[in-house]
């Protein structure tokens, strides 16, 4: 059930950060999406170390791997 919290945290986090980019279209005035943004910023990344908090390091590995680019050397 802790590790079904972590995935959720996790998936709350990266939701939270596409909004950012979608926000500016809803019609809102500069100061309220300069509002919004920062509050789904703040709330992305809470959510997300929390998850990372409950998912352990074995997550995190896996996430870093994500982002690994891979030297293919020339023989």
């Amino acid at each position: 059930m802790l590790r079904i919290t972590g995935y959720i945290l996790f998936i709350i986090s990266t939701l939270s950060f596409l909004l950012i980019f979608v926000i500016p279209w809803f019609g809102y005035t500069k100061a309220q999406v300069a509002g919004i943004i920062t509050g789904l910023v703040i709330t992305g990344e809470v959510t997300f170390y929390l998850s990372l908090f409950i998912l352990g390091k074995s997550f995190w590995e896996k996430i870093k791997s994500w982002f690994r680019f891979k030297k293919q050397g020339v023989s």
